[in-house]
């Protein structure tokens, strides 16, 4: 780039005046430059974790209250409160599981003493060991029997000459698959990231093919037949005090008026009764408000996001009070202070490091105590409400003295612009101060992601949502998976009401209700 000399002044002062602004512009641009390559750098190669360095386990000192020296004096004794040390060693296997006693005695000549009289058993040395037994393919015939008189060969008889049974009731109609084989196909993908090609070979090692594209189709159809469920499951969670709400990307190859590269959605939301939360997935191609507008349409209660803009419409809702995530304001300022670098005081961002992780403290003590209801409230008001309010004034001053633009600055213009929706969890007893509860549901679809990479079709990742759906709902309720999806493939042809499919929701049911039936008709 040419510069036009013609423009410098002539008077050396004005030129000094100018080369000093110059070069604080370019310092400061360089520091911004600085900052970004750092974080960037960290993000790439660093640790994940936002723990801070050096951050002990436990209660964290806070930064200006250190003990002066005189303090800490070593003649002052030291109580030590006792405590019981914990047995190292492995943990017993459940006692649950099916065991199968091996006993290995000594030979009959062995059991008599020297003195000839015969040995007594005093006891018995047991040792666990685990064992497992790999999957096995099996075929279930159902076999009925048909039955005709020879006498007059149904001339006599009304209706068809021939009586047969009813054909078993299963969820995927004249298909192959058993609630047991379905459900185990569904748990490996959709708990345990197990792309269909991989099952595919996987069955193949035992001697049956099943091909992905089959598998497709089962998880499909499945999905559709657990739709009065997943009704129910929405109805559930608009129910509840409290909705996390959250997001992430998904590519289907195959979409209508849409290139296979384009960027399509995920959303989940949980909500429903605190103690047997539920979970719902969507698809959608948009990320846009008028999404969130539909999954929320209706819910009176709090709604607790991030800071993505498609939530601003919740700001101007009367039913809706919008709640905002503190985890995401942590993680500004840990990106703040990891552009600064290794070698640089980070004096700033470690106050507002500080202050949050106060908030946390006083969540933990409240765990520790078993507060709930108003009692959290009122906990949460006295103690948290004074932290808070010292923060609020530490960011409105430090706002004034940093550069906008830079890391520290963009963290403190979120937290200042998010403020009124951070302070909400101080009110609500259901809620915490995060919307990790959100971020955690729709971690188990990313982890899939990474395995699978993608949809083939729109109807694939509306299936993919359902399911999602069922499972981390059962996961919410402390329910195992398969478990579950095998229970309700079950029941399912046999609902005819309303009643019928809420007795199906894992909020209703408990692991010890969930009996699983073996024999050959599966019901």
């Amino acid at each position: 780039m040419k510069f036009d000399h013609s423009t410098l002044p002539d008077n050396p002062e004005e030129l000094k005046r100018l080369l000093v602004e110059t070069e604080r512009r370019y310092e400061k641009e360089n520091t911004l430059l600085r900052e970004q390559i750092s974080l960037l750098y960290a993000q790439l190669f660093g640790k994940k974790s936002e723990k801070c360095p050096g951050e002990p386990q436990g209660t964290p000192l806070p930064l200006f209250d250190m003990p002066e020296p005189e303090e800490m004096s070593a003649e002052e004794p030291v109580q030590v409160e006792p405590h019981i040390r914990k047995k190292s060693g492995r943990k017993p296997l459940p006692e649950a599981l099916p065991r199968v006693d091996v006993v290995h005695d000594i030979p009959e000549e062995e059991k008599s003493c020297g003195c000839g009289a015969p040995l007594q058993k005093i006891g018995e040395d047991i040792s666990e060991k685990l064992d497992i037994i790999p999957a096995v393919i099996r075929v279930i015939r159902h076999i009925r029997p048909k039955y005709a008189c020879r006498a007059c060969e149904g001339i006599e008889t009304e209706g068809g000459t021939v009586k047969i049974a009813l054909a078993p009731k299963q969820i995927i109609s004249k298909g192959v698959a058993t609630a047991g084989l379905l459900a185990h196909v569904l748990t490996a993908k959709f708990c345990d990231a197990l792309p269909f090609y991989r099952q595919e070979r996987q069955f193949e090692r035992l001697g049956v093919t099943i091909s992905r594209s089959t598998m497709c189709n089962w998880a499909i159809k499945a999905a559709t037949a657990c739709e009065p469920l997943l009704e129910l499951i929405q109805k559930e969670i608009r129910s509840g005090p409290l909705i996390n709400i959250d997001e992430t990307t998904v590519q289907v190859l195959k979409e209508t008026g849409r290139q296979p590269e384009t960027t399509s959605y995920m959303w989940v939301c949980r909500g429903g009764s605190p103690e047997s939360p539920v979970l719902r997935y969507y698809y959608s191609p948009s990320r846009s408000g008028k999404v969130a507008e539909d999954l929320l349409a209706g819910f009176k209660g709090v709604v607790q996001s991030d800071g993505y803009k498609a939530y601003n419409f919740l700001d101007n809702s009367e039913t809706i009070v919008h709640a905002g995530c503190w985890a995401h304001t942590r993680r500004k300022f840990m990106d703040a202070k990891k552009g600064q670098g290794k070698n640089k005081k980070s004096g700033s961002v470690d106050i507002a490091l500080n202050f949050i992780q106060k908030l946390y403290g006083f969540e933990k003590d409240a765990a520790q105590k078993e507060l709930s209801g108003e009692s959290l409230v009122s906990f949460r008001r006295k103690n948290a409400g004074r932290v808070l309010d010292d923060f609020l004034v530490w960011l409105e001053k430090r706002k004034l003295q940093v550069t906008p633009k830079s890391l520290l600055g963009n963290a403190i213009n979120y937290t200042l612009n998010q403020w009124q929706r951070l302070i909400v969890y101080l009110d609500h007893a259901a809620m915490t101060p995060d919307n990790n509860l959100a971020e955690n549901a729709i971690r188990p679809f990313v982890v899939g992601r990474k395995n699978w990479l993608f949809a083939g079709t729109a109807a694939g990742a509306e299936a993919s949502a359902k399911l999602y759906s069922l499972i981390e709902s059962a996961k919410a309720c402390g329910i195992e998976p398969y478990r579950y999806l095998r229970y309700i493939f079950e029941k399912l042809p046999f609902a005819t009401s309303s009643e019928d499919y809420a007795k199906l929701l894992p909020a209703r049911l408990k692991e010890q209700d969930l009996t699983i039936s073996c024999d050959a008709t599966g019901v």
